[in-house]
C-alpha cells in the first residue's frame, strides 16, 4: 500500500510530470503521470523536486558562537583559530548542543538533511566530541549527522594529539580528520598525513582531511593524501577539504598533480564562502580568489563537492544552513555560468556531497529513502540563482517542514506583460 504520492513534478535530470510513489518511508516508483485517488498526494506544480541538501564539511562545534568571546577582526584563518583556542575554556556540552540543534532546526528547514561536521579533538576533555556525538543520537530521525575527528592544533603539533584522536573514535566518531599544513613543518605534516591514513585503514574508517587551506603553492599535502589513499587501498574512501593552495600553484604541477588524484581517487570539498573570505588575505592586488580548481577538478573525473564550513563563528561571521547559497557563491568564484556548469554546482550540493559522505539509499529513484526537497523553482539554474523556496521537505516519507508558496518566483516566464513592455521602452 502507497503512503504518499508526489505528482507533476520536474526532476533535476530534467524530466517532467513525473509523479513519485512512496510506501514504508522508501520511494516505490517513479514514473511519468501517475494517479492514486483517495491517496494523499502532493501537486509539485511543475516545481523541482531534489534529493535533500547535503553539507559534507561543517565545524558544528563551534558554529553559532560569533562575538565569543570577540570578533575576528583580521578575517584570517590564523586568528579566527586563535579566537577558537579563546574560546574552548569557556565552552560547556550544554552550549554546545544548544547550538547545534539551533543549527540543525535551522538546516533542516532549508532542507540541508545530511552533515559531515569536524569536531576538536584537541581537548583531552573531549568535551565536544561527547556534545555533538549526543546531538547526533537526538537529531538521528530528521538529519543524517556523521562527525569528523579533528585535531584543530595538529594531530602531532599538539601533546597527546595522536591519542586524544584515536579517543575519540572509540567513543563513536565516523571519520578521521587532520590539518597537516598547521602541523610545525612540511615534514610533520606529510607524516600526519601518513599516520592517519594507516590508523583509517586499520580501523575501517573513511579519511577527510583539511588540506593546504592556505595561498602558499608550497603546501602540497594533498599529494601526499592521494599517494597514501592508493599506497593504502583507500581508494573511494578518502577526502581533502579546502586544497585552496593549488588555486596559487603554477600549472605544470597541478597538470601533473590532477591526474595522481584521480587515480587514487581522493574526492575534493571546496568550502566558496569561507574560502573566498579567508584566502588573499595577505593580497594587495590583484587578490587572489583561493578556491581549489574545481572546473579542471571536475572535467578530470574527480568527484568535487561544496561545502558550507562555518555559520557565524570565529572564522565567518555570515550563513544561513542554505546550501544554495553555497552552491551560489562557488558558481560564481570557479565561473561555471555555463548551464552544464550550473548544473554541476547543483550536484555539488546534493549527489556529489552524497557520495563523499557514502549515503546509502540516496536519490530520486525507486528504492531509495523517500527523502526530499520540492523547490520553488523549475530547475536547478533557477533554484540557485533564486535560492529557491523550499515548499516541502521530507525525509523517509514524513513531512519535516514546509514553507508557504512566494507570491512571485522571479521566473522570466512568470512576468506580466505590462512589466515587459515597460522594460522594453
Amino acid at each position: 500500500m502507497l503512503d504518499l504520492l508526489i505528482t507533476n513534478a520536474t526532476l533535476p535530470d530534467g524530466r517532467t510530470n513525473m509523479s513519485i510513489a512512496v510506501a514504508g518511508g522508501k520511494i516505490a516508483e517513479v514514473t511519468q503521470g501517475m494517479t492514486a485517488p483517495g491517496l494523499e498526494t502532493f501537486d509539485a506544480k511543475g516545481n523541482l523536486v531534489t534529493p535533500p541538501f547535503c553539507d559534507p564539511h561543517f565545524h558544528m562545534d563551534a558554529t553559532l558562537s560569533y562575538g565569543n568571546p570577540r570578533v575576528n577582526e583580521s578575517g584570517t584563518l590564523l586568528e579566527g583559530i586563535a579566537l577558537w583556542g579563546e574560546l574552548k575554556p569557556s565552552l560547556t556540552q550544554d552550549a554546545i548542543i544548544e547550538r547545534a540543534l539551533t543549527y540543525c532546526d535551522w538546516a533542516v528547514a532549508r532542507g540541508l538533511l545530511a552533515i559531515r561536521s569536524h569536531v576538536d579533538t584537541s581537548d583531552p576533555s573531549m568535551l565536544a566530541v561527547e556534545a555533538l556525538l549526543e546531538v547526533k543520537r537526538r537529531v538521528a530521525s530528521y538529519i543524517d549527522l556523521q562527525l569528523v575527528a579533528f585535531p584543530q592544533d595538529g594531530v602531532l603539533r599538539s601533546a597527546g594529539g595522536v591519542a586524544n584522536l584515536q579517543r575519540a573514535l572509540d567513543l563513536g566518531v565516523d571519520v578521521v580528520g587532520g590539518i597537516p599544513h598547521f602541523e610545525r613543518t612540511m615534514s610533520e605534516g606529510a607524516a600526519s598525513v601518513k599516520l592517519l591514513c594507516e590508523i583509517a585503514a586499520e580501523r575501517g574508517k573513511l579519511v577527510d582531511m583539511h588540506c593546504d587551506e592556505t595561498d602558499d603553492p608550497m603546501s602540497r599535502h594533498i599529494e601526499t593524501l592521494a599517494f597514501e589513499a592508493h599506497r593504502l587501498g583507500l581508494q573511494g574512501r578518502v577526502n581533502g577539504s579546502h586544497c585552496t593552495s593549488m588555486h596559487s600553484m603554477d600549472n605544470y604541477y597541478v597538470s601533473k598533480l590532477i591526474p595522481l588524484i584521480a587515480q587514487s581517487g581522493v574526492s575534493i570539498i571546496a568550502n566558496p564562502l569561507i574560502n573566498i573570505t579567508l584566502q588573499g588575505r595577505h593580497d594587495s592586488y590583484p587578490k587572489r580568489r583561493g578556491m581549489t580548481r574545481v572546473p579542471e577538478l571536475m572535467a578530470a573525473g574527480v568527484n568535487v563537492a561544496f561545502g558550507g564550513d562555518c555559520v557565524m563563528d570565529p572564522w565567518y561571521g555570515m550563513g544561513s544552513a542554505d546550501m544554495l547559497e553555497v552552491a551560489h557563491m562557488g558558481l560564481h568564484v570557479a565561473q561555471m555560468t555555463s548551464q552544464g556548469g550550473i548544473r554541476a554546482c547543483f550536484d555539488a550540493v546534493t549527489v556529489n556531497a552524497a557520495k563523499v559522505m557514502h549515503l546509502q539509499g540516496y536519490g530520486i529513484e525507486a528504492g531509495c529513502d523517500a527523502s526530499f526537497v520540492i523547490l520553488q523553482a523549475p530547475d536547478s539554474m533557477d533554484a540557485i540563482r533564486l535560492r529557491a523556496n523550499r515548499l516541502r521537505v521530507f525525509r523517509r516519507g514524513k513531512l519535516l517542514a514546509q514553507t508557504p508558496e512566494a507570491a512571485s518566483s522571479l521566473s522570466i516566464a512568470d512576468r506580466p506583460a505590462s512589466t515587459s513592455f515597460l522594460l522594453r521602452r
